[in-house]
């Protein structure tokens, strides 16, 4: 007689005592716990005060959407974490670029096969014009697979004379109005659509789409200007020919790292109750104390053998609206493994920023943080010197990179927001200038962009004017340089590596 075996069923998953201290923060209107600590835990957050915090007020569909979360595999492996480490570690010492860029606020449903295409080729496209101008390897980090939430000035805005909530993400509510309270079973959704985004990129890496064997397409008629494009094409031509010449020399082996390349995820890390969620207790794999050689590794291994990454991304960035000392980000972010981000804003005080840098990287590990700054064109002139130079006295080896989107943000007459591509190159030429002045470098640059035709930012050789930002304005937060511009950057910040 045959016997059946009757299973059992799967007990449910039950929130860990970190995913309860969370669980309480999220209930309590962001009111800090009773327990105040020195010592670092994946929860110690909740024991400070927190800014650009949500409240949820359904503790059932709270609890289940974090012990889910608390129960799913890695996105990403310490693996994969310590080699970016070890890039930026590269970049940090003046021998790499980091290019960083992708959308200022990704959608769900912006996990399709061609948006993700389009930004893989758009980020190597630009990598390799930098590599050219540079003359040295870039490191390539994309704002995807997690860029899900959006700090906003005010957490309500006003609709036909109503008040809402304002969107955040689709991590946390959806755009349309009847969609805004906030629903956490998009956590979890969160990590469905950055798991599915980061399988897609790592087939298609798998599968060729970074093949440099394969031609690329370097259109440049919408350039007006002649002597621009003339330029333009002048560069297109070297990059070709450098191709051509190693293909010929046989040195287009797989080996030679023609064939495929690494892409990075990164996201801002404000979600404090999904970013720990996400945050395990992992062995260090074999290349981890590589990062230490030369340095003192007193303290920087831990006895087990292992440590606290995040396995969400790659890396994550602390926001300028959630830099606060005391706070529960600042808290979060000083005990992970993972390289991480600060923006540097025109309210940041040169010691409150040596201050943050040593809460997070005590132990002054090269390359772990990088210094995102973000000041406008008409005020890096006068604080980026400042910064660098307190920096410079503190021994801490930082990777300076330049956002020159968020400081350069303006309205239109209408009230439509948008960037002047200008503005958004003075600034880049700036901050190469000031650094060189300074006896620094600058060690890369973190955009907002599309691989789309999007007409949300103004200037470049396309011409658009504030006339034309009603022709495809498809941003549901702030507006991204569309795949001419961000490309149009990269020959120009080539340029300038060129001509010094």
């Amino acid at each position: 007689m045959v016997q059946h075996h009757i299973e059992e069923p799967i007990e449910k998953p039950k929130l860990s005592q970190h995913g309860r201290s969370a669980l309480e923060s999220k209930l309590a209107n962001g009111t800090p716990s009773s327990k105040p600590t020195t010592t670092w835990t994946p929860s110690s957050w909740t024991s400070k005060p927190i800014k650009q915090d949500v409240v949820y007020h359904d503790r059932s569909a709270v609890e289940k959407a974090l012990a889910k979360l608390e129960r799913l595999p890695p996105i990403v492996t310490p693996t994969e974490i310590i080699k970016l480490r070890k890039s930026l570690k590269d970049v940090a010492m003046g021998k790499a670029f980091l290019l960083q860029g992708g959308d200022c606020a990704e959608l769900f449903d912006y996990c399709e096969e061609n948006a993700i295409e389009s930004k893989i080729k758009l980020l190597l496209q630009m990598s390799l014009v930098l590599i050219w101008g540079a003359n040295k390897p870039v490191v390539r980090i994309a704002r995807m697979a997690g860029q899900y939430a959006k700090p906003r000035s005010s957490p309500t805005e006003m609709h036909n004379g109503i008040e809402i909530p304002s969107f955040r993400g689709d991590i946390l509510n959806g755009y349309d109005v009847e969609d805004r309270t906030p629903d956490p079973s998009r956590l979890v959704a969160a990590y469905f659509h950055s798991a599915s985004t980061l399988n897609f990129i790592r087939a298609s890496l798998a599968s060729g789409i970074a093949d440099l064997h394969s031609p690329l397409d370097w259109g440049l008629g919408h350039v007006r200007d002649e002597s621009i494009k003339a330029q333009y094409q002048r560069i297109v031509e070297s990059i070709t020919e450098s191709l051509r010449f190693m293909r010929t020399v046989g040195a287009d082996s797989a080996a030679s790292g023609l064939e495929t390349v690494d892409l990075y995820t990164s996201h801002e890390g404000l979600l404090l109750e999904y970013e720990q969620s996400l945050t395990r207790r992992l062995k260090h794999p074999p290349e981890f104390a590589s990062l230490f050689q030369g340095e003192p590794v007193d303290g920087k291994v831990e006895d087990d053998g292992k440590g606290w990454y995040n396995t969400s991304a790659h890396f994550l960035w602390i926001g300028d609206r959630t830099r606060q000392i005391d706070g529960a980000h600042v808290e979060y972010f000083r005990g992970l493994q993972n390289p991480i981000g600060i923006k540097v804003g025109p309210s940041m005080e040169a010691a409150v920023l040596v201050e943050l840098l040593d809460i997070v990287n005590p132990r002054k590990e090269i390359g772990k943080v990088t210094l995102i700054t973000r000041y406008g064109e008409g005020k890096v002139e006068a604080l980026l010197g400042k910064h660098i130079e307190a920096v410079k006295r503190s021994g801490h080896t930082v990777i300076w990179q330049c956002d020159p989107m968020h400081g350069n943000t303006r309205s239109t007459p209408t009230g439509i927001k948008t960037r002047q591509f200008s503005s958004i190159l003075s600034e880049v030429a700036s901050a190469l200038k000031i650094h060189r002045e300074h006896g620094s470098f600058l060690g890369g640059v973190h955009l907002e962009l599309t691989g789309d035709a999007v007409t949300e930012c103004v200037g470049g050789s396309e011409g658009l004017t504030d006339d034309d930002l009603s022709l495809n304005y498809t941003t549901y937060c702030d507006p991204r340089l569309n795949e001419k511009q961000a490309l149009e950057l990269a020959f120009l910040v080539a340029s300038h590596y060129r001509k010094d």
